[in-house]
């Protein structure tokens, strides 16, 4: 490996609190830190001189959060910091971005990750400028900004319920997919306790549901649209998290003496020209692969998000991959997803169990609001 090729190490994150569960008194900017905190700490203590992180609904969290995250997390106040929000897939680009970065010597070591806390977005309301008599109305920041498609005007999941229509993507299939994610995030709890550093009162992810069951599953109404597919079991759960790590040169993680988690070969986003989800995991992912003259197959070990389940259906159909290899350690409708650090965990869970495999390749891909796409390819040597 060359002293330049960007690597991974020191990647943490809190567990995941359910909406309004047991981390709904916990700042999202304290989110940050803590994950901040852990993860330097696991780099041997490295001094990033650049902040990347992601926060989607921001409204209230002070300016530049990401770098307030940052300072209470130990860094210096010298560093300079940037806060990503292209919508879910923030936390995939910080780490991205500071790979491209290192790549081409700008930067020595970059903080990355995202954080959210959904369970405290605010309200916000209309009143600087407007008429001084009558009522006003609220807007909830948490749809506005984090759940509803500026582009299309629509909720996310009235316009994905569409979309999932339009692909043929069953409720049974849906279903049991779900299933499996609560499934595979029971039995490796051991596994993904690896990444989380506990908070008080939560050392686990809060949403998993060993006691789930395909009857349950299929009772459940729809959750967007009178006759959809979508419902609150197999679309992913609201939640409050952080995670982060750091991304630096082979070279530097040599001299701080920490074992690289894995090489950060590429990234690729694309976007349009539909605002639609689904296939956008498997159009970044392919255009990555095609760059590195590699195909699905060729791949290990996939983390794809879970924002539906049909987007993850869909993503696999397209690109003619096996479940058996795609979200072993089930996905965010179990775990969980805070919009600013899902992209990231995605990154780490996926660096954590290449290691434990003992894997080559692998892919990290998310869908993002106003119809994104992001992948980020992993390889250990």
């Amino acid at each position: 490996m060359r002293d330049d090729t960007p690597v991974l190490l020191g990647a943490a994150r809190t567990p995941v609190g359910r909406f309004s569960g047991a981390l709904r008194d916990t700042d999202a900017v304290d989110l940050g830190a803590h994950a901040v905190r852990a993860a330097l700490a696991r780099a041997g203590d490295a001094v990033p001189d650049q902040i990347l992180l992601g926060n989607v609904v921001q409204a209230g969290n002070g300016q530049n959060p990401a770098r307030v995250a940052a300072v209470r997390g130990g860094v210096p106040t010298t560093v300079p910091g940037t806060t990503l929000n292209n919508v879910c897939l923030a936390g995939m680009t910080a780490a991205g971005l500071a790979a491209t970065l290192v790549r081409a010597g700008e930067i020595d070591v970059g903080l990355v990750g995202g954080f959210e806390s959904m369970s405290r977005a605010l309200h916000g309301v209309q009143v600087r400028g407007a008429a001084k008599v009558g009522d006003a109305a609220m807007v909830d920041l948490l749809v506005r900004d984090g759940l509803w498609c500026a582009l299309s005007e629509q909720g996310m999941g009235e316009m994905s319920d569409a979309a999932t229509a339009q692909l043929g993507i069953s409720r049974a299939d849906q279903d049991a997919f779900a299933l499996a994610s609560h499934q595979r995030a029971a039995a490796a709890a051991d596994r993904l306790a690896e990444e989380i550093v506990a908070l008080p009162g939560l050392d686990h992810d809060e949403g998993v549901r060993p006691d789930s069951t395909i009857d349950r599953l299929a009772n459940l109404r729809p959750a967007f649209t009178p006759d959809g597919t979508l419902t609150a079991g197999n679309s992913s759960q609201m939640s409050d998290a952080g995670s982060a790590g750091v991304v630096t040169s082979a070279g530097r993680a040599a001299a701080l003496g920490v074992e690289p988690l894995a090489e950060i070969a590429g990234y690729a986003a694309v976007a349009g020209p539909d605002p639609t989800l689904h296939l956008k995991p498997a159009v970044a992912a392919r255009d990555l692969l095609k760059r590195h003259g590699l195909s699905p197959g060729d791949v290990d070990l996939w983390e794809i998000n879970e924002a539906f389940g049909a987007v993850v259906l869909a993503t696999m159909r397209e690109l003619e991959i096996d479940h058996d290899r795609v979200n072993v350690n089930g996905g965010a409708i179990a775990v969980g997803h805070p919009l600013g650090g899902s992209g990231f965990r995605l990154v780490m869970t996926l660096a954590y169990e290449m290691r434990r495999r003992g894997a080559e390749l692998g892919v990290a891909a998310i869908c993002g609001g106003g119809g994104q796409g992001g992948a980020l390819l992993l390889r250990r040597r």
